[in-house]
């Protein structure tokens, strides 16, 4: 079991850096990022909370697969 949960959490931690990066891109670059002003919006701001919590657990996911797997 130790070994399908430690799968799980990689495949989870892999999924999040290959999808939040890339949506990133997509917010950065959305007309509703910036005001007028060129100042980062609070679309901007909540999407980057998300996506940086999101990065965070999967790289709390990764370590903890990686110890159930080896250690």
């Amino acid at each position: 079991m130790a070994i399908f949960a430690g799968i799980v959490l990689l495949l989870n931690a892999l999924y999040n850096v290959i999808v939040w990066p890339r949506f990133w891109k997509r917010v950065a670059s959305d007309p509703r990022a910036r005001d007028e002003a060129g100042r980062p919006t609070r679309f901007f701001t909540v999407h980057a909370v998300l996506i940086g919590a999101a990065l965070v657990i999967a790289a709390v996911s990764a370590v903890a697969g990686i110890g159930l797997l080896f250690f």
